[in-house]
């Protein structure tokens, strides 16, 4: 009997220690599966949870404006309303007033003009989880009287708060600057995406906290956080000036037949963008219509290509304009003096390569500022070869190139700048004179206004502040843009290129850029495009452009202007860039008087052709020579001029002093000086050998680049000049 009494005492010692352990067990996987859930899932099934016992609904903030630097708004938020669902007051309003969503749907959907399908599809919004949402977004951007009517219907939970619909007061206006939004506001290129932090804002909310029921509980506060309002973003930007420089590019596309045509409008002094217009381009308020009209495998290439903007965004060989950066660094090192001469026949032995001048005839024996009014490649491949590869790639990357600008818009490209180490002797005389490499068109505007203020390489910016509006109606200024500057050349040698440079709009190949009056300073390029599938050059494809400042002593505004591809058969920059430029300047000193006076006490002086006065009345001829700003001594008695001294033909300078004899006879003798003619177009050359009495036979169109009787030779009134005309003029 005990010792059936100790087996069984064992056995339940045995089962108890068993069923412990089995206890144990169970308790231990609870501490693990409590951990796991408060420790590695906390944050997961927390969100659940709140999804469950909160209701929020997100209130978009009121996006900020866009201005121009005088305020003139650019892009602003029209006032529109947006309808939300509290699922979760929904539900608690369908249980406690007994109806169903089939029931309240058909009304939301007609004062929406929404289909019921669609209401209810909202209505019954689930939770990645799969659980019941709380709150579903139903329609954006729609106007007050839709908005009305839905509140109208006092359901609980379907709220009508204010919403933002972006638009453009200006329509195509500063298209590619402005950029555009998305149907959520959000920006999608331009100001609108590298300023979209700033005038976004940030939205408000309204959570409340609810029961098992979906009630809203009694005894707590439902939290409401206002929206914040997106701050303005002034720009740099002369709405004044911007529609200056889009009539011009629209006046450059449609008469030059245009791929496409880009201008770009600066202060030189501060690197602000005044103007930036690119043609063709698109309406922000309709941002995606227009792509068909682009090339392009996808709708959204399309999109893309149309959205670009083009002087940001694309690279091209520079050609002449380049050819400032080149004598920049000559002058810098002081490699040349202004007396010395360079001699091009047309064409320089460079290896093995014989490159050619853009004048095939040449340009002859010329002194250092000469080949730059000249645009002469076979002078600036000499002055390559003074400064060699390393120094001259020492100045292109000193002066920004290779690098992005730093301007505040999207998608800067930075171009291509060949390693020195990877120069060839033919790589340095065709950089020299801007073939090679690649820049953009802020970029090389960066430089070449660096030449325009003295030495400074200036960051392009087109924001100028950020500011909102305080509770009193105070403008208040957050954020000042403050470009970054770096000494990169010198005062003195920067004012001898602007000197040099305003020679060539008096009198060289940019002369139609030259306006009465005014000092201005500039350069034009042509260059041929770069066959990007097959390498070389397209044939007939060229991009022509125009740099110029004014006035050259303190310039106060820069210009750039492009033309890719014309499609006219004319495509030299100094006939058809230059008179654009021509027509902006004009538009500008008018707007900007009080800043860019005109003044002609110090304007450079020009040269002028000796008209023949001989045979003329005293009183005619002295009011042709006054019209030519030609002094005069008069020698002699009489009514009739019957010799003038130099002769007819020969060339002076304006203010200088002309000798004519007087007589009363009208017999003269018959010496004239045979003028230069390059660069004139046919009516000009014919107008002139009209007026010296010279005979005249031609080939060709375009401009003069030949004449069978030489520059300065003496010869008799009457004589035949034959003139070559070619359309290939005005690099």
């Amino acid at each position: 009997m005990n010792k059936r009494n100790f087996r069984d005492k064992a056995l339940m010692k045995k089962r108890i220690s068993l069923a412990l352990t089995i206890l144990m067990c169970i308790f231990m996987l609870l501490i693990i599966r409590l951990s796991y859930i408060m420790i590695v899932k906390r944050e997961e099934y927390s969100a659940k949870a709140e999804e469950q016992w909160t209701s929020e609904v997100k209130i978009d903030a009121r996006r900020g404006k866009i201005l121009d630097r005088n305020g003139v708004e650019l892009a602003v938020s029209a006032d529109v309303y947006r309808v939300d669902f509290d699922l979760n007051s929904i539900r608690a309003y369908l249980k406690k007033e007994n109806v169903t969503k089939d029931e309240i749907a058909p009304k939301i959907a007609e004062a929406l003009d929404m289909s019921v399908e669609k209401i209810l599809d909202k209505l019954n919004t689930k939770l990645p989880s799969g659980a019941d949402a709380g709150a579903a977004k139903v329609v954006r951007r729609i106007e007050k009287e839709a908005a009305d009517k839905v509140r109208s219907l006092n359901i609980p939970g379907v709220i009508v708060s204010p919403d933002t619909k972006r638009y453009y007061p200006n329509a195509n206006f500063l298209a590619h600057v402005l950029g555009s939004t998305n149907i959520d506001g959000q920006g999608l290129t331009g100001i609108e995406l590298q300023y979209n932090e700033y005038l976004s804002g940030t939205p408000g909310l309204r959570i409340t906290e609810l029961d098992k029921y979906n009630d809203e509980l009694p005894y707590t506060i439902s939290k409401f956080t206002t929206p914040v309002d997106g701050k303005d973003v002034v720009l740099t930007i002369d709405a004044n000036i911007q529609a200056f420089a889009e009539k011009i590019a629209e006046k450059g596309y449609i008469d030059n037949q245009a791929k496409q045509v880009s201008i770009l409008v600066m202060n030189p002094n501060n690197g602000e963008i005044l103007a930036m217009a690119n043609k063709p381009d698109f309406d922000p308020n309709n941002p995606f219509e227009g792509a068909e009209n682009y090339s392009g495998s996808t709708e959204s290439e399309k999109v893309q290509k149309m959205w670009r903007n083009r002087l940001v965004n694309d690279t091209f060989e520079p050609g002449s304009i380049f050819k400032v950066v080149t004598m920049a660094s000559a002058l810098e090192e002081e490699l040349v003096k202004e007396e010395e001469t360079f001699v091009c026949n047309g064409s320089l032995r460079v290896g093995p390569h014989t490159i050619k001048c853009w004048r095939r005839g040449g340009h002859g024996t010329q002194i250092l500022p000469e080949i730059l009014q000249n645009s002469c490649n076979v002078g600036f491949m000499e002055l390559g070869k003074k400064i060699g590869k390393e120094k001259l790639n020492e100045y292109i990357k000193k002066l920004g190139f290779g690098e992005v600008s730093g301007i505040d818009l999207p998608g800067e490209a930075k171009g291509i700048v060949k390693k020195t180490a990877d120069m060839t002797e033919a790589d340095l005389a065709t950089i020299s004179f801007g073939q090679t490499n690649t820049v953009n068109p802020v970029q090389y505007m960066a430089a070449f206004n660096s030449i325009a203020n003295g030495g400074k390489l200036i960051q392009p910016h087109i924001m100028k502040e950020i500011s909102h509006i305080d509770e009193n109606g105070n403008v208040v200024i957050d954020e000042v843009f403050e470009p970054t500057v770096k000494e990169v050349l010198s005062e003195e040698k920067t004012a001898i290129l602007r000197d040099y440079l305003e020679r060539t709009v008096a009198y060289g190949g940019v002369s139609k850029v030259y306006v009465e009056g005014y000092h201005i300073g500039g350069k034009t390029g042509t260059a041929q495009k770069v066959n990007l599938n097959g390498g070389g050059y397209e044939t007939g494809k060229y991009i022509s452009s125009v740099a110029a400042f004014a006035p050259v002593d303190n310039p106060k505004i820069s210009i750039f202007i492009s033309i890719d591809e014309p499609g006219t058969g004319i495509y030299y920059a100094g006939q058809i860039a230059a008179p654009l430029a021509h027509e902006l300047f004009i538009d500008i000193f008018n707007y900007m008087n009080s800043e860019i006076s005109k003044d002609n006490v110090d304007s450079i002086v020009k040269e002028v052709v000796v008209p023949e006065i001989r045979g003329l009345e005293v009183s005619e001829a002295i009011k042709i020579l006054k019209e030519l700003n030609l002094k005069y001594n008069i020698n002699g008695e009489g009514d009739i001029i019957t010799e003038v001294k130099p002769y007819p033909g020969y060339i002076v300078k304006e203010n200088s002093t002309i000798n004519i004899d007087i007589g009363n006879l009208e017999s003269y003798n018959k010496n004239i000086i045979m003028p230069d003619l390059s660069g004139y177009s046919l009516e000009a050359a014919i107008k002139l050998l009209d007026n010296l009495g010279l005979t005249y036979s031609y080939e060709g169109s375009g401009a003069v680049v030949k004449q069978s009787i030489p520059k300065g030779e003496m010869i008799k009134k009457g004589t035949n000049v034959k003139i070559i005309l070619n359309d290939e003029y005005g690099d």
